[in-house]
């Protein structure tokens, strides 16, 4: 990353809202500010979340990533073949169901 993002992700960490999500030039990935707690203060995760092809995210709350060794972990847990298996065979029980969105918002968070 260049320096102009970094100012871009330290200005949303200082000035963004609590829980607030802003979408990426990357479908289904978006900036999330997680508010500060009793240990630790606020901070930026991604947040994986699939978006339907009008952009809108399918999920109230996708997967949220908080460094890079959790996302090393997550990355290999989702390359393992068995996981792919599961899914699969979880497709094939599983009752079709409609899905809902909702709009992200409208900035674009260049990456």
């Amino acid at each position: 990353m260049t320096e102009e993002p970094n100012e871009r992700l330290k200005q949303f960490l200082n000035d963004g809202r609590n829980w607030e999500r802003k979408a990426t030039n990357i479908p289904g990935v978006f900036l999330f500010r997680l508010p500060a707690s009793k240990r630790r203060p606020a901070s930026l995760a991604i947040e994986i979340n699939p978006v339907d092809t009008y952009g809108s995210i399918t999920k109230k709350r996708g997967v949220v990533i908080r460094s890079a060794s959790e996302l090393d972990e997550i990355s290999r847990l989702l390359g393992h073949p068995k996981v792919g298996e599961l899914s699969k065979r979880i497709d094939g029980v599983n009752p079709k169901s409609e899905t809902t969105t909702s709009k992200a918002g409208t900035e674009i968070f260049e990456i």
